[in-house]
């Protein structure tokens, strides 16, 4: 058996065992991870740090020291926890790693990122055994509750000495998986801000058509956000136009009432918005605050997550972008450059002023992140190794 195919196979097999591991939101027990990422740099021969800010938030960091380690750093990021799963909806138990006849692997956090991790892992190995040494340090890094707001990850992170110690000058976060040929490369996101809007009223008998009721305002709120929905959805039939453009607002959850016969004294209901860049927030929360003082006497709202705007990473004159784009282009790969329309990570590091692209080297693949039999073929993700041996060879190499 030749050495390619048997590192194949460990990738693989490496893929698989990550993915049987239910890191599932809420509430995860990132014992398993941690256990598994320290086999994994025991393999590599490479130091691993563990760090807890909050507990039972576990941060790991796998370090490649290179030859010149005073340079500044290159940053692998990837998160260890996933989303929840609706088990009856799958072809295959979600935390089975099943792969099918055509190669294709199932299981959550197949796309959304536990590949990319993988990919990075699998990737240096591979460079490792090659007799290659860098010039740049390279860091990979897993991150606890990215998919609830990294709140207790890298926001916390990026705040102490352990960072700071790290020394990044770029990152590299996960991206989104397209269903073309082409490979998605974020260098922005929209910026996260989900609400409650309660809505107080008189109670009253069921039977009474009293005014200042609860539903009434409710009403006039949901009118609101929904008829902005519909403007900013209506956007998107321009072709110039995607997503990442415009201001994603979606009804999540509504709550109140305690019988069917008594009118409430309050309804809520949350939205999740997020606000593409170049929208100012300040003129944006003040039209909400506008549209609750005309929905009625005591209509509010509360802030459930709330970002600030983050500047986006820069192309012009940056000599990372140059470097990823020019591996890109020897390895005849066609980018497809946007801005994230959900939240990452890489807002975090952007938000410090490092720069940071999301790039998960999956193509031609149907995007299922967060969706039922979410997977991906064993080929496009061992492609993704050889593209990522090359962008991170590249990118430590910069003098």
């Amino acid at each position: 058996m030749s050495t390619d195919i048997k590192l194949d196979e460990i990738a693989v097999e490496n893929f698989r065992k990550y993915l049987r591991i239910s890191s599932v939101q809420p509430d995860v027990n990132y014992d398993h991870c941690v256990e598994f990422m320290k086999e994994q740099a025991s393999t590599l021969n490479l130091p691993i740090k563990i760090i807890e800010i909050s507990p039972k938030k576990p941060i790991i960091i796998i370090t490649w020291e290179g030859i010149e380690p005073e340079k500044p750093a290159i940053l692998l990021n990837g998160h260890m926890d996933v989303v929840p799963v609706f088990s009856d909806q799958w072809t295959h138990p979600p935390f089975d790693a099943h792969m099918d006849e055509k190669g294709n692997i199932f299981g959550r956090g197949s796309q959304d990122m536990k590949s990319v991790t993988i990919q990075h892992i699998e990737a240096i190995r591979r460079l490792k055994l090659n007799g290659i040494r860098l010039r740049r340090t390279i860091h990979i890094s897993l991150m606890p509750d990215e998919e609830i707001g990294g709140e207790n990850g890298m926001k916390k992170f990026i705040q102490t000495r352990e960072f700071e110690n790290l020394k990044i000058c770029f990152a590299l976060d996960e991206g989104d998986s397209s269903a073309t040929n082409k490979i998605l490369v974020s260098y922005g996101e929209k910026t996260w801000f989900q609400i409650w809007i309660h809505c107080p009223g008189d109670p009253c008998h069921g039977s009474v058509l009293r005014d200042n009721t609860a539903g009434e305002k409710l009403r006039f709120i949901i009118d609101k956000f929904m008829d902005l929905r519909h403007l900013e959805k209506m956007k998107l039939n321009n072709s110039q136009i995607t997503s990442g453009d415009v201001i994603s607002v979606n009804l999540t959850m509504i709550k109140g009432g305690i019988q069917v016969n008594v009118v409430p004294d309050e309804f809520s209901v949350a939205f999740d918005i997020r606000i593409p860049p170049g929208v100012n927030h300040g003129e944006f929360e003040n039209i909400i605050k506008n549209w609750c003082h005309e929905a009625g006497e005591g209509v509010h709202y509360s802030i459930i997550n709330k970002d600030p705007p983050i500047g986006n990473t820069k192309l012009d004159g940056n000599i990372y972008w140059q470097t990823f784009k020019e591996v890109c282009d020897d390895c005849n790969l066609e980018l497809d450059l946007y801005i994230e329309p959900g939240v990452t990570d890489a807002r975090y590091l952007r938000s410090i002023g490092i720069p940071a692209l999301g790039f998960s080297p999956i193509n031609n693949t149907p995007p299922l992140a967060h969706a039922s039999n979410e997977f991906l073929n064993k080929n496009i993700f061992l492609q993704g190794i050889k593209i990522f041996m090359k962008i991170i060879t590249n990118l430590a190499n910069l003098k």
